[in-house]
């Protein structure tokens, strides 16, 4: 019998509800996941993030850059005790409007208005994300003084959301493409993603854990990631134990190591991949991934 052919959520809003909730379920080694909560902080609460900012995201022509980063905490933080999607939002919210265009994206940020800085700033303090700490020029604790993007030029070198703002999405185009490598491939998704984890960390760290541990922690990560990567080239099962192993290891110090920035640019690239309609579907997320 021939499926039917299907066509993704037709909306901005369901696009990023969606892309939020694979990344969220996607057993990604260190962060929250299906299978597995931290102590103040579950998967349902990724669920509930997910299910209320669809329709902030819905309205961002109308609300504009600032105004949608903003509801989208303030709906978040009025649905969950703590912050799940601050560095996603900050991404997700200038891709909607530009309809997943990174270099249009990228002009948005760029003719940011000065209320639309302010309400990012604003909706920092809000989420009070893990980390922060002070700095000297262009801390978010008081009212801007930079422009949006010469505030997230100051951010760049510790942070890999701000960094994004820079550099015309350029990590999160690099996540663009290593998903799709996998579904040419028939990877199901919860494994691309974990593979695209992967390959994030082992280029990047993550700039949450450098932030609250430090960069040599967060290069450690980044050296464990490849370590496992290189399994999965060599034998599948020795990639899902190394995945298994390394997943212990993140969580071994509380969730200190969970690298939340990387997931802020999954669900970026998820979101991207929907609204440019990228995908095949049904879309295919649990499975055991083919040799390639």
């Amino acid at each position: 019998m021939t499926r039917p052919t299907l066509e993704r959520p037709t909306s901005l809003g369901g696009c990023a509800t969606l892309a939020c909730l694979w990344e969220a379920t996607a057993s990604k080694p260190g962060n929250v996941h299906r299978g597995a909560d931290f102590e103040d902080m579950t998967f349902v609460d990724f669920l509930a993030s997910a299910a209320v900012i669809g329709p902030v995201i819905d309205r961002c022509h109308d609300l504009g850059l600032g105004g949608t980063v903003l509801e989208a905490v303030q709906a978040t933080r009025q649905t969950v005790a703590t912050n799940t999607n601050l560095g996603t939002l900050l991404l997700i919210a200038p891709l909607a409007l530009s309809s997943g265009d990174l270099g249009a994206a990228s002009e948005i940020i760029r003719d940011a208005t000065e209320d639309d800085t302010g309400q990012i700033y604003q909706a920092i303090r809000t989420a009070l994300p893990g980390g922060m700490g002070k700095v000297d020029e262009g801390d978010v604790s008081a009212e801007p003084v930079h422009s949006l993007l010469e505030a997230m030029q100051l951010a760049a070198e510790r942070d890999l959301v701000a960094r994004q703002y820079t550099n015309g999405f350029a990590e999160v185009a690099d996540a663009v493409e290593h998903l799709q490598h996998h579904f040419e491939y028939n990877v199901p998704l919860n494994d691309a993603i974990v593979l695209t984890q992967l390959f994030l960390l082992s280029r990047h760290g993550d700039s949450l854990i450098a932030r609250k541990l430090g960069v040599e922690a967060s290069q450690d990560i980044a050296n464990r990631a490849s370590s496992v990567l290189a399994a999965y080239q060599q034998h599948r099962e020795d990639y899902f134990r190394a995945v298994a192993d390394f997943d212990f290891w993140l969580r071994a110090d509380g969730h200190r190591r969970n690298p939340g920035t990387t997931a802020d640019l999954l669900a970026a690239a998820l979101f991207v991949l929907l609204v440019q309609d990228r995908l095949d579907w049904p879309v295919t997320f649990y499975g055991s991934p083919p040799s390639e």
